[in-house]
């Protein structure tokens, strides 16, 4: 091999078009409308053919089309607007010191993936995109937040069907040099690094970051020269390799992520762990706490109190497990380094410490190193405590540390450039800065019903366009037959009644649903009067065979003579096809196995376009659908038989399309409009859209959950971490005399009628042992009772220490407040109280009567 030198080309842009350099280097350009029309105004093929990446863009672009560009009055005068609207952007006030928040907060937030453009594919689908939107609501509400992940070269892989319909997979290379983002380097030149070890050699990693808008996300690269192979490829593909691979990545995000932000003298002062690929971001933050001489236990406080964790899933098998002798592999030095014992390492990743033969669990691992923790809807958060309810064994359900807080999107990225203008029309500008607002949204009841239809026809219109084109190229592809392509100009209808599906093509998706009775949806789909059309897409996890057969099966069924022009799969799904999809379709479906959808954040995508729902009471739809608002699969039933589940709800699915859907949308009785149709629109947008955006649900974590942190975290550092160091060592003291607290007695007097509005009086006598009342809470646990004889939707009665009685014997006393009828019952319960606590129950001891 020569030994080649490297050199860097850059664009020669002319100064007139400098500012253009500045906008095409952050990504706010990508929810700004009119920064996209510009840049789309540079050479509309150039940007169709560099799939919407500006930077690209620019550089292909010769040097005569720049100096034309820079002659153009018109294209200057739209340039000078956008660079003002950016620099005007970029320069608002931070969230710090504002309305009595934090001045010195600073979030570091870390994600295995992020969806932030198709322009930057290092994502695989809701996660990413997810984490992405995110990003741009911490931005627009001025959150200090940076970002942290991993830079994949390859990204997530690239899909085709083969003739069979069977789904190939196929990868490209990401240019990075052409990409909106940058290396960082050193003041000699030389790349930024951070060093990590695995299993006894050094892997080095350069960073680099994008700037979106005022957030910045950096990123984690290990395809350098210093390297060996196997290292270059670590961050070469999004979820592929083995699970060797799969750990060292995770290593490389959590251990590397949290030293890249040291390189960068970035000091955090929360850590957000997007789901639990980066949960090894606990175990450094706890090596750099001892280097700066505190114990583990004085550390933990710290860590504990600091750290934010969202899970993801509501399916075990959707949590990454390792097993032991692989954990080992790469942290036997790590931990001997830091003097901590395997077994007590191995301990902070199993629901059950004790049993050996349990692996190694992300989510445990950063559960039981968080404070702060959530599902990412109402159901999923009740999923979630039922899942990890052994983490904290002898913890009622409800007292568990897993809330909910629903996740969202970004409105201005995922809403159409017609529908844009027409909410700034009726709605005024709030809708962008204060999507939140519930008022801003009732003004959409405002907008005429004839003006709000013809914008979703034309973005249907659109969408129709775009897969026929997209398909055509599919059958080229393939080698069909030239009649078979030409045939490719006369599927869907766009005045036909239209459903999306698109989405990971996992089997509880059950993406083959609405095919599950052959002839009904074949009759549904070809009624003459009222035909109905579905556009798919989506990709199957390159080792799950099982949702391979039913993109296989879809693909098939789509080239079926009776299906040929009503059913359509458009391959490769990204953001681009996702954006086309939930812009212009009549109705998102949604149909999982409930509870096994833990939000699903398309379809909240839809109503802010005009388009409606029809789903499963599953993840977000359960706490969002009203009756009015789009339809619902069933009644919220959970199922253990599935074939009878598939049976029961696809007729339910036929049943509303029949009845409800299809009946409503072609009723055009007095016009053109289907007037009804429309009322639901209006009902789905003025209800979904408030709620259901990243704004709402990046407040809600600043609220809940950072500023929480944040102050927490001062107060434990503050005067040399003279608070951490009392509340370890409190600890250590209950830890010692725990064995010897229990309750020895329970007693209450209970009138033998008891009725609504009565009060009682319970007594207890504990045993504190060597502890004294103000290191314990005690209280009556009360509630109605199941028909397994436990307490549910228990309310908790403090107990006062009313007399000691010797020998560490203390007398408790409570009332019960006799409210509900039915069969009630009661217990007490006794756990250590501090108020520099996190969470009550954060040390997992409990003692019930």
């Amino acid at each position: 091999m020569p030994n080649i030198k490297k050199y860097l080309v850059s664009p020669s842009v002319p100064k007139e078009l400098l500012p253009l350099k500045e906008i095409i280097h952050n990504f706010w350009w990508t929810w700004n409308t009119d920064a996209v029309n510009l840049l789309r105004r540079l050479d509309r093929d150039i940007w169709e053919a560099a799939l919407h990446n500006p930077v690209k863009t620019v550089g292909s672009i010769s040097q005569e089309g720049l100096n034309a560009l820079a002659a153009d009055e018109s294209f200057m005068s739209e340039l000078a607007h956008v660079h003002t609207d950016i620099r005007e952007y970029l320069a608002r006030p931070l969230y710090n010191g504002q309305n009595g928040n934090p001045n010195d907060m600073c979030v570091a937030y870390f994600s295995f993936e992020y969806g932030i453009h198709e322009s930057l594919p290092i994502y695989s689908g809701g996660l990413g995109v997810l984490s992405g939107d995110h990003l741009k609501s911490a931005s627009d509400l001025g959150i200090p937040l940076v970002a942290v992940g991993l830079l994949y070269s390859r990204g997530y892989f690239r899909q085709y069907l083969n003739a069979d319909g069977w789904q190939q997979e196929y990868e490209i290379e990401n240019d990075f040099y052409n990409l909106p983002i940058e290396l960082i380097q050193e003041a000699d030149g030389k790349p930024c690094i951070v060093d990590v070890d695995m299993a006894g050699r050094k892997v080095t990693a350069q960073i680099w970051k994008a700037a979106v808008g005022r957030v910045t996300l950096y990123f984690l690269d290990t395809n350098i020269d210093a390297n060996s192979p196997e290292d270059r490829v670590l961050t070469s593909q999004l979820y592929g390799g083995d699970r060797d691979m799969r750990i060292r990545q995770e290593i490389l995000l959590g251990i590397g992520g949290v030293r890249l932000l040291k390189k960068m003298n970035i000091k955090p002062t929360v850590y957000h762990m997007n789901e639990g690929h980066s949960a090894f971001l606990t175990l450094e933050r706890l090596r750099m706490y001892l280097a700066e001489g505190l114990s583990i236990y004085e550390a933990s406080q710290l860590i504990y109190a600091t750290n934010v964790f969202t899970t993801h899933t509501p399916v075990p098998a959707g949590n990454d497990v390792f097993a032991l002798p692989l954990v080992q592999k790469y942290f036997n030095d790590y931990m001997e380094k830091m003097g901590v014992k395997f077994d007590r390492f191995f301990r902070w990743g199993r629901q059950n410490p004790d049993d050996v033969n349990e692996g190694f669990c992300m989510t445990v691992l950063a559960l039981n190193w968080s404070a702060h923790n959530n599902g990412v809807s109402r159901l999923h958060g009740e999923v979630s405590r039922r899942m990890w309810q052994r983490v904290w064994p002898d913890i009622p359900r409800e007292d568990l540390p897993i809330g909910h807080i629903t996740n969202g999107i970004h409105t201005t990225s995922w809403i159409s450039y017609e529908m844009h203008g027409l909410y700034d029309r009726y709605l005024g500008p709030k809708w962008r800065t204060s999507p939140a607002k519930n008022d801003v949204w009732k003004r959409v009841a405002e907008i005429p019903d004839a003006e709000l239809w013809r914008i979703h026809e034309r973005r249907k219109e659109r969408l129709i366009s775009f897969v026929r084109d997209r398909v055509k190229k599919q059958m080229i592809q393939k080698g069909y037959p030239q009649s078979e392509i030409e045939g490719a100009d006369s599927i869907l209808d766009a005045e036909a009644l239209t459903i999306g599906f698109s989405r990971r093509f996992a089997t509880y998706k059950r993406g083959t649903l609405l095919f599950h009775d052959l002839e009904r949806i074949k009759h549904i789909l070809n009624d003459r009067e009222r035909p109905v059309q579905i556009i798919y897409a989506g990709k199957a996890h390159p080792h799950d065979n099982e949702g391979k057969e039913l993109i296989r099966y879809l693909s098939q069924i789509a080239r079926r003579d009776e299906f040929r022009r009503r059913v359509v799969f458009v391959e490769d799904y990204d953001i681009n096809v996702a954006r086309y999809l939930v812009q212009g379709v009549d109705v998102w479906l949604n149909n999982p196995r409930r509870p096994e959808e833990a939000s699903g954040t398309s379809g909240m995508k839809v109503p802010v376009n005009g388009g409606l729902n029809l789903s499963i009471l599953d993840g977000w739809w359960d706490e969002s659908y009203n009756g009015e608002n789009g339809w619902a699969i069933g009644r919220g039933e959970e199922y253990t038989d599935y074939k009878h589940q598939d049976e029961v709800e696809s007729r339910a699915l036929y049943n509303v399309i029949e009845k409800d859907i299809t009946p409503l949308y072609y009723d055009r009785t007095h016009s053109e409009i289907p007037r009804g149709w429309v009322k639901r629109m209006k009902a789905s947008i003025m209800t979904v859209c408030p709620e259901f955006n990243t704004d709402r649900m990046v407040g809600d974590y600043t609220k809940k959950f950072y500023i929480p942190a944040h102050s927490k975290g001062m107060m434990l550092t503050g005067e040399n971490f003279d608070r951490a160091k009392k509340l370890a060592q409190w600890k250590e003291g209950i830890l010692k005399n725990w064995d010897s607290v229990r309750i020895e007695n329970v007693t209450s007097e209970s009138p033998e009628k008891v009725e609504v509005g009565m009060k009682y009086t319970v007594e207890a006598q504990v045993n504190l042992g060597g502890l004294t009342p103000d290191a314990v809470t005690v209280e009556i646990y009360s509630g109605t009772l199941n028909r397994q004889g436990e307490i549910v939707n228990a309310a908790t009665i403090p107990m006062a220490a009313i007399r000691e009685s010797g020998k560490g014997k203390w007398q408790y006393k409570g009332e019960i407040d006799c409210r509900k009828t039915g069969q009630n019952g009661y217990a007490v319960r006794v756990f250590p109280a501090h108020p520099d606590l996190s969470y009550k129950f954060e040390m997992k001891l409990i003692i019930w009567s």
